[in-house]
């Protein structure tokens, strides 16, 4: 008697997450495809308590370009789905070129920016030192929220007090003269964000140009205060296909498989 036929390692689909998008395009695919590939979403493990999110999750960087295309290699990657946010431009940069190497069709979902209306008092910035630099000559109470990873430079804004919020709570001490934090995760309503700067006196929100609907209530309620906003400019996008909305990825990603 012939031994029986393993039965194939079902392909994976794997979403670089880390966002609201990432979360509800790794819930269409399984919707859609979960039958016939696994889906399996990256995160970076910059945050301690990631959202829920369907599918297999694996937490933790991939250590570079070359072990990224390994890893599409040995898992039967038949596409990456690049949902990370858009500041996070050294990850988008190594799945392009682990996606070259391992030759894995790969697109990015990049979310619209914001737009700009009457009555908005936005400042665009370069970079976080340039907004850093801004800071003291606009305000004297400000409003941060770059994420954890980017605070230290703010730390020579010495005469400057900040609100800081962030998902995790801090576990070291942060690198500013004089801060209060606050946890929070989006999305956020306007009024209570209206509130959050009348209450601590806020003269002055420094902010990335993330786009998104989650974080836009902050800019609304600057507007209603009239308070000036500092804000981080994008870095490019990546090269190769993009999309801007969960639909359009998904239709992609079936024209790869069919």
């Amino acid at each position: 008697m012939s031994a029986p036929e393993m039965a194939p390692e079902r392909r994976v689909v794997l979403v670089l997450g880390g966002t609201t998008e990432a979360v509800s395009l790794a819930d269409r695919l399984m919707t859609e495809w979960g039958d016939r590939f696994d889906i399996v979403t990256s995160l970076a493990g910059r945050t301690q308590t990631p959202g829920a999110t369907p599918g297999e999750v694996r937490v933790g960087g991939f250590g570079g370009v070359a072990p990224m295309a390994r890893y599409m290699e040995e898992r039967g990657v038949v596409a990456l789905l690049d949902a990370t946010h858009p500041f996070a431009a050294q990850i988008s940069e190594n799945a392009q070129l682990a996606c070259a190497a391992a030759s894995v069709p790969r697109i990015a979902l990049i979310r619209p920016p914001w737009e700009r209306v009457p009555g908005d008092d936005w400042r665009m910035q370069p970079d976080l030192v340039a907004a850093a630099a801004a800071v003291p000559a606009i305000g004297r109470r400000a409003f941060l929220t770059v994420g954890r990873t980017d605070l230290a430079a703010f730390a020579s804004c010495e005469e400057t007090w900040f609100l800081v919020r962030m998902i995790d709570a801090p576990d070291t001490p942060l690198p500013l003269s004089a801060c209060h934090v606050i946890s929070g995760r989006g999305p956020f309503a306007a009024a209570t964000e209206q509130r959050l700067m009348e209450e601590h006196k806020i003269d002055v929100l420094v902010c990335k140009a993330s786009g998104g609907e989650a974080t836009r209530a902050k800019l609304v309620s600057a507007r209603r205060l009239g308070i000036p906003v500092l804000m981080v400019e994008r870095p490019p996008a990546p090269e190769g296909p993009t999309a801007d909305n969960v639909g359009a990825v998904i239709d992609w990603f079936g024209a790869q498989v069919t």
